[in-house]
């Protein structure tokens, strides 16, 4: 980097663009009111100069940083070896990359990191925050609000909106109605003792799709219902939970591909053929686990990198509304489609 006093000046740009300092500002501080050729004219010269904008000046301009918090209600742990999180991210990060934001990334493992990441938001270094992955009870949203920083959920919300005029905003695929598609795919090829592997229950997607699985089988027993953590781990456990519990099963719907595989895994120590023993449906479709499991899995499609992209836009437009003449903002929640993915375990 040239040093301080080589560094193109807001004086430069202006004289080689032939227009005034304050023009030269407002073009490149995001203002309006410049005519179309002469932003173009300043650009050019902000290109060919090499000039960068003083990021506190702009600051003052805009009242914004630049800046969004990503806030993963999990640990580092969890987060780098699921590939969940990292679909989500790369839809967040393109979004934001493409309307000039850094990303920040914010951990929690525990009620510590929620104080933190609570300080942070406050401290005014951040725009936005978008926060996903949430459980039961979990103070993060409440410490986003008494921050004043504008939110959106990555998943429904499990709290009611007290007031009408500041509805929580949130991105969710419709888990319920995937589960739906699901269990009536096992339905349709004959299958009748079908268990499911819910994810946590203190999460409303694992709420949603064992709603959605009781739907189609309400008189389910609970015998064929076994809880699950998210983790091939955790789908093992269950998996061998379910078999010494109810061992003529011939169907499973897991409610995510990971916990899918762990499940696949167990079957396949068992001696049990899948599908002609029993036939197994994840949710998610995850290409780096559904397209490689043995068999390859059938599985409930949400478009996870898709909806990190819809989080990130429907911050920034919320953004964009509070910072009009008008001050409000009229932004909605956003529910996205599933589908069924049909391949080799069911």
């Amino acid at each position: 980097m040239p040093p301080a006093a080589s560094r193109p000046t807001l004086e430069a740009v202006a004289a080689r663009a032939g227009v005034s300092r304050a023009t030269v500002s407002r073009v490149v501080n995001g203002g309006a009111g410049v005519r179309g050729p002469l932003a173009a004219r300043v650009r050019a010269a902000v290109e060919e100069l090499g000039y960068v904008p003083n990021q506190a000046a702009r600051t003052l301009v805009t009242r914004r940083n630049g800046a969004i918090a990503v806030v993963v209600a999990e640990p580092q742990s969890r987060f780098f070896s699921d590939p969940f999180f990292a679909q989500q991210v790369r839809g967040i990060s393109r979004e934001l990359s493409a309307h000039d934001n850094q990303l920040v990334l914010l951990l929690t493992g525990g009620p510590a990191d929620r104080e933190r990441v609570g300080r942070f938001l406050t401290s005014g270094h951040v725009d936005g925050a978008l926060i996903f992955s949430l459980h039961a009870d979990d103070s993060l949203p409440v410490l986003a609000r008494k921050a004043g920083v504008p939110t959106v959920i990555g998943g429904r919300p499990t709290w009611p909106d007290t007031d009408a005029r500041r509805r929580t905003l949130y991105v969710d695929c419709d888990n319920r109605g995937g589960a739906r598609d699901a269990v009536r795919h096992l339905l349709g090829l004959g299958r009748r003792r079908i268990a499911h592997i819910a994810g946590p229950l203190d999460q409303p997607a694992s709420v949603d799709r064992l709603d959605g699985f009781r739907d189609v089988l309400p008189d389910t027993p609970a015998a064929l219902v076994a809880e699950g953590d998210f983790t091939p781990e955790g789908g093992a456990r269950a998996m061998e939970a379910l078999l010494e519990r109810v061992p003529d099963l011939d169907a499973v719907f897991a409610a995510s591909d990971v916990m899918a595989s762990g499940a696949l895994r167990v079957l396949r120590t068992r001696g049990r053929r899948v599908p002609d023993d029993i036939a197994v449906i994840g949710f998610d479709d995850m290409v780096s686990v559904a397209e490689w499991t043995d068999p390859p899995l059938t599985t409930i499609r949400q478009d996870i990198e898709e909806m990190g992209r819809l989080m990130a836009q429907l911050l920034l437009r919320t953004l964009e509304l509070q910072a009009g003449p008008d001050g409000t903002a009229a932004a909605s929640p956003i529910i996205t489609p599933t589908r069924l993915v049909v391949r080799a375990s069911a």
